[in-house]
């Protein structure tokens, strides 16, 4: 993996099992809070896993009871009679390219959210692509609380998972979504047990790091594609990609093993 960028190399852990790069936010005493470092050691994590052809699936999660509880708002903290701070500024430079990064990654990303995310830390597990929660965790879109905007994608992605409806009143209300709750609106893949968060998680990493890599890259892109497209245009990009697909080592691969009677063994390669 890339080397880390300035800052503690510790606020974010990494580890490999097998295909699965697991990234771990890792400020337990702040709950996980977004620095400028943290941004940069996640951004940095990410595009190395991008381009690591032996990295299949991510798995993102949180250290201590918390996944993320947004920005460290003592990191941009305004003081009295000092200049107000650009927070456009802030999204322009680390939230929405992390967010894009998340979204555009060619690889599933699975998201074990392990208590609280909060703010910008339920935007940013939203926006992986499998989420499973412990049953203690909550959802908090806290922005109201203080005079904000929902942001990293969360005015875009709420409405998509929970309906408009449901969307709003988690919105101006500011009130907590329990994990439980989460999954009965659609927000979450999953609840699961607290014990059994990081165990589940893996499998299904584990089981997506196994599977047609190259073919999971296009479902992502037509799943993008298909929030602005209308059914025409999602028809012509789903016959531009299938024919991407189908010319794959894996699409190949799949159809042998179906032939044969047994569990396909994917490289994760697109055409040769």
């Amino acid at each position: 993996m890339a080397a880390q960028p300035t800052g503690t190399p510790d606020i974010l852990l990494q580890s490999r099992e097998g295909g699965v790069l697991i990234l771990t936010l890792n400020r337990p005493d702040r709950f996980n809070a977004f620095t400028v470092d943290l941004h940069a050691q996640l951004a940095a994590a990410l595009d190395a896993a991008r381009a690591d052809d032996g990295v299949r699936a991510i798995l993102l999660t949180g250290a201590g009871k918390a996944f993320c509880a947004g920005q460290d708002l003592s990191d941009r903290s305004v003081a009295p009679g000092a200049g107000r701070p650009d927070l456009g500024e802030s999204l322009e430079q680390r939230y929405n390219p992390l967010v894009r990064r998340l979204r555009a990654m060619p690889k599933p990303i699975v998201c074990a959210v392990n208590g609280a995310a909060a703010g910008a830390g339920a935007n940013i597990a939203l926006a992986c692509d499998i989420v499973l929660a412990g049953k203690s965790a909550k959802f908090l879109q806290a922005f109201a609380k203080i005079g904000l905007v929902p942001d990293s994608g969360g005015t875009w992605i709420l409405p998509r998972l929970m309906g408009d409806a449901r969307a709003r009143a988690a919105i101006f209300l500011a009130e907590q979504i329990p994990a439980e709750q989460a999954e009965q609106w659609g927000m979450i893949y999953r609840a699961v047990d607290d014990a059994m968060l990081m165990s589940e998680a893996r499998a299904i990493a584990h089981r997506l790091a196994d599977g047609p890599t190259y073919g999971f890259a296009l479902i992502k892109q037509a799943l993008t594609a298909s929030a602005q497209n209308s059914l025409d245009a999602q028809l012509d990009l789903e016959r531009d990609l299938q024919r991407k697909a189908g010319a794959s080592d894996d699409y190949a691969e799949g159809v042998k093993a179906f032939m044969e009677k047994r569990a396909p063994r994917f490289s994760g390669k697109g055409p040769a």
